[in-house]
C-alpha cells in the first residue's frame, strides 16, 4: 500500500515540475524581449539578471532534466523487477536527480529575486531623479544611493508612479516585475514539490528495506 501510495506521488509531482519548468523557461525568454521587441536585446539594453537566465538554466532545464531521467530510471526499474507500479528509485537516483531540481529551483529563486529587487535596465531622464546628469541607460531603482536597499524595493514595488522614470522600453518596468514575480512563485513551487519528492524518495526506500526483510 505505501509501494503504491509512492508510485503515485512520482507520477504527480513529476509532471508538475515537467509543466512548471516549461512555464520557467517561457517566462525568462520573455524577459529578453520586453514589450515583445528583440531590439533591446540585440542592442545589450537587458537587465543582467534577466540574461544570467536563471529560469531556463535553473528552473526549466535543471528541473525537467532531473525529473524526466528519474521519471525515466524509476520505469526502466519497475520494468527490471516485473511490477505492475511504478517502483522506488534505488538510493543513488532517488537523491541525486530530486536534489539536481532542488537546487536548480533555488537558484531560480535568488537570481529572481535580485532582478526584482533592482529593477529593470531602462533609459532614463536621471537629471530629473537626482541619480545625475541628462538621460542614460541604468538601473534607476538601484541607483537611488540616499535611500536604504528594504525602503528603495517597497517604494518601487508598491508606488507605480515611479514606475514612468523608464523612458525605454515601454512598459520596461510592469514587464520585469510581472515575469520576475512569475519566476519567484514558480521556482518556489519548484522547490516545495522537489523536496516533496526527495522526502517520497526516503519513504520509497525505506518501504523497500522493509519488504525486503
Amino acid at each position: 500500500r505505501v509501494t503504491m501510495c509512492v508510485g503515485k506521488c512520482s507520477r504527480i509531482v513529476g509532471p508538475c515540475l515537467l509543466v512548471l519548468g516549461t512555464l520557467s523557461v517561457a517566462a525568462n525568454i520573455l524577459l529578453l524581449f520586453p514589450g515583445g521587441s528583440s531590439k533591446y536585446l540585440a542592442e545589450g539594453h537587458i537587465s543582467k539578471h534577466a540574461k544570467a537566465m536563471p529560469g531556463i538554466w535553473g528552473g526549466g532545464i535543471a528541473v525537467s532534466t532531473a525529473i524526466s531521467t528519474a521519471s525515466f530510471l524509476a520505469c526502466l526499474w519497475s520494468r527490471e523487477e516485473g511490477m505492475e507500479q511504478v517502483a522506488p528509485l534505488h538510493p543513488p537516483s532517488t537523491f541525486s536527480f530530486p536534489q539536481l531540481a532542488l537546487l536548480g529551483a533555488a537558484a531560480c529563486f535568488v537570481l529572481s529575486g535580485v532582478g526584482l529587487t533592482n529593477g529593470p535596465l531602462c533609459f532614463y531622464n536621471a537629471s530629473e531623479h537626482g541619480h545625475g546628469h541628462g538621460t542614460l541607460w541604468g538601473y534607476p531603482f538601484l541607483d537611488a544611493g540616499s535611500q536604504e536597499l528594504d525602503a528603495r524595493t517597497e517604494n518601487y514595488l508598491h508606488d507605480r508612479h515611479t514606475w514612468s522614470i523608464c523612458l525605454e522600453p515601454a512598459g520596461v518596468v510592469a514587464w520585469n516585475v510581472v515575469l520576475f514575480s512569475l519566476l519567484l512563485l514558480v521556482s518556489a513551487t519548484e522547490m516545495v514539490l522537489a523536496s516533496l519528492q526527495i522526502l517520497n524518495g526516503c519513504l520509497g526506500c525505506l518501504c523497500g528495506f522493509c519488504e525486503g526483510k
